[in-house]
């Protein structure tokens, strides 16, 4: 038998002939969970990013309001690229980090350095565990306030 066989047996051969006794046969090396290689996309954690950040209370909206004009278009549209819940949301994504910049429009009347570390908060507690990767950084631009009196700017359909 050769080295090859007596090892995919369990059989250990160097005793005398005749005599076979069983091995712990280990395939591989280490764990099985760290065979291979994950790669997390950057739209994936940018999902992950735009569901926590809009968790928080006194976020309104994510984007601008011209990025959430033309992503309501974009979103009505055949084949439209981003969803929605993308929106304001950008995500670099290495091999064992990433760094995220994020755009909000805040509630009027509420703390916006209070809601810009909740939604760090969360946005870092979201992605770390889903994704593992260690997130560096959140960056937050408040692009607008939603006053109370004003009316959120949806475009009109262009097909009825």
């Amino acid at each position: 038998m050769s080295d090859i066989e007596s090892h995919r047996t369990g059989q250990d051969t160097s005793d005398t002939p005749g005599t076979a006794r069983s091995q712990t046969i280990r395939r591989g090396g280490g764990d099985a969970g760290t065979r291979g290689r994950t790669t997390i996309a950057d739209g994936v954690v940018e999902k992950i990013t735009g569901m926590a950040a809009r968790d928080v209370a006194g976020v309104h909206a994510m984007g601008s309001g011209m990025s959430r004009t033309f992503g309501a278009v974009r979103d009505r549209v055949p084949g439209g690229t981003r969803s929605g819940v993308t929106r304001g949301v950008k995500a670099e994504v290495g091999e064992k980090q990433t760094a995220l910049d994020l755009e909000i429009v805040v509630e009027y009347g509420v703390s916006i350095s209070d809601v810009a570390r909740d939604v760090r908060e969360n946005v870092v507690a979201a992605v770390e565990r889903m994704t593992g990767l260690e997130v560096v950084e959140v960056n937050i631009a408040v692009s607008d306030v939603k006053l109370p009196d004003e009316e959120d700017e949806e475009p009109e359909p262009r097909i009825k």
